[in-house]
């Protein structure tokens, strides 16, 4: 877990400084969704659940939301309460919440056209500023043939106060409609009754109460169960899970574990291994694979295999976070224990063990193949990326009024864009580069389609460090090119642009800020169309 005592203070200076310098913003109409909650006077806490009235505007895509038209979607009561764990540490709060009936009873409701659930998640978009990172994600996985939360963007209103841009998202739970296994009720012990369905993930610890195994070949990966929770599990449900998972883990490390028959596929469903690596990678989340690390369970009967997903939690992915190489297009996430050691929970072994097997190599590279032909083209991506910008592109303005950290750093981006386009820029150019690293370091396999031929798109960004960091005020900022004709604006973090120098044929200069007080600054340097930028920690 990361602890930097710098980021701790940043964050509280953050906080801070939104606190007294976000400006009130009011809602009249949008072309998005409008949520309003009246909680009656009651703040909203992390624990316990309040109950307030909910009622959602959704006049159809294409049409004008107005916060005076009546409720033409839920209008009732639901039970709410704060949610996330490092999130919480942000002043724009993400809410769990269940509709429920009168009475508090939880009450299946198809919200928004979704299919007909109680549980949600008012995910709050906030170091992810493009605000699309998780919903591209899942909407990659729905599209590879597996269950990933459906989402949809909505404005929020709280007891009339506009609380910006979020996006409803489908708690992950076993339903016919999400996870789509079997129930796994309390009477389940006996035969193939107790196989199935079971939802459960590796995750960290901290601030979880919920019980936990671990792997019996790394004690620092850990195991949770999600659904059913540990207090519905009766013990030889508990006991038959964590003995599964030690024998897929058993067999997977053993001399025979690319034996078809009795190897790790008698255990696990080698599909959704596959799509999982290819996104967890794509994406090079920083907490990829150890925490938030979704597998579920069938009964034997029907399939029972031990499969991947779904994909959970991506909003410090694509070169969103500033640690642990996260934000390098090159090199893969899977190797995070060598690559940041010292930190927990770990990366399970399965998937260096996996890709030593020829048949799982070459799978991979056939599947990777195929999705980079259609899906996973940055022509595809950068389409959808484009369209969703486009629906965001009123209410982003009136979300980064309330939330003015456009241009500031927040915990723990690695790159700051000034603008929203930036943001979007930033986040195409990352996935471009990391897809073509990607076709060049997958494990070749001359028996797949052959891979379709993609002309880069604008790849001029350079890559830029800062030496040293923190400074008493000299630092050396170096290129991996020359910068031909370019300038660097340096910023406080009030957005106040202190310093704005010229730089010509130069790959490395000395940028002196003895003059300023110590603080946090963000550096940016344009070169021509290309930006790049760093957080500044001047002691």
């Amino acid at each position: 877990m990361r602890t930097h005592y710098t980021s701790f203070v940043f964050s509280f200076l953050l906080f801070v400084l939104l606190a007294n310098t976000s400006r009130s913003q009011t809602l009249d109409s949008t072309n998005l969704p409008i949520i309003l909650l009246d909680t009656y006077g009651q703040i909203i806490l992390d624990n316990p659940r309040i109950t307030a009235t909910m009622s959602v505007i959704d006049n159809g895509f294409g049409n004008t939301n107005h916060v005076t038209d009546p409720s033409t979607d839920y209008n009732g009561k639901v039970s709410i309460e704060i949610r996330g764990s490092t999130s919480q540490q942000y002043p724009k709060k993400a809410y769990g919440f269940s509709t429920v009936d009168s009475l508090g009873i939880n009450l299946n409701y198809p919200l928004m056209g979704m299919p007909a659930e109680h549980d949600w998640i008012l995910y709050a978009p906030y170091p992810d500023k493009t605000m699309m990172r998780n919903t591209l994600t899942y909407y990659l996985a729905n599209n590879m043939g597996h269950y990933a939360s459906r989402t949809k963007f909505a404005e929020l209103v709280i007891n009339g106060n506009y609380r910006g841009v979020y996006e409803l998202q489908e708690k992950i739970k076993r339903d016919s409609n999400r996870v789509s296994i079997a129930t796994l009720l309390p009477i389940d012990t006996l035969g193939d009754e107790l196989t199935g369905g079971y939802i459960i993930k590796v995750d960290k610890v901290t601030g979880s109460s919920t019980e936990t195994f671990t792997s019996n070949f790394d004690p620092e990966v850990y195991f949770q169960y999600h659904d059913p929770q540990d207090i519905d599990l009766m013990p030889s449900q508990k006991n038959y899970i964590m003995s599964y998972v030690d024998s897929f883990e058993t067999a997977l490390n053993s001399p025979n574990f690319a034996d078809t028959s009795i190897g790790f596929r008698k255990y696990a469903s080698e599909k959704s291994f596959i799509d999982f690596f290819l996104l967890q990678e794509l994406g090079r989340t920083v907490d990829g694979y150890r925490s938030s690390c979704f597998l579920h369970k069938n009964k034997n009967s029907n399939g029972g295999k031990l499969k991947m997903g779904p994909m959970w939690d991506f909003n410090l992915s694509f070169g969103n976070a500033d640690y642990c190489s996260a934000y390098d297009s090159t090199g893969w996430q899977y190797q995070f224990n060598s690559i940041c050691t010292g930190f927990v929970p770990h990366v399970p072994f399965w998937w260096d063990r996996l890709l030593q097997d020829t048949l799982f190599s070459n799978h991979v590279r056939c599947r990777w193949n195929d999705l980079r032909s259609n899906l996973l083209s940055t022509t595809h991506i950068n389409h959808w990326i484009d369209s969703v910008a486009n629906l965001l592109d009123q209410s982003q303005q009136r979300n980064y009024a309330l939330w003015p950290i456009l241009g500031i750093y927040v915990n723990w981006e690695y790159y700051v864009g000034l603008t929203y386009q930036d943001e979007i820029d930033y986040l195409k150019m990352w996935i471009e580069k990391r897809s073509i690293w990607m076709d060049n370091h997958l494990p070749v396999n001359p028996n797949c389609n052959p891979l379709p031929v993609h002309v880069p798109e604008a790849l001029h960004l350079s890559t830029m460090s800062v030496v040293p960091n923190p400074s008493s005020g000299n630092f050396t900022v170096k290129f991996n090119k020359n910068i031909s004709k370019g300038h660097l604006q340096v910023y406080n973090l009030l957005g106040e642009k202190v310093l704005e120098e010229p730089i010509n044929q130069t790959s490395q200069f000395n940028l002196v800020l003895t003059n300023m007080p110590t603080g946090i600054y963000l550096l940016k340097v344009m070169d021509g169309s290309s930006t790049l930028s760093s957080k500044l920690i001047n002691q």
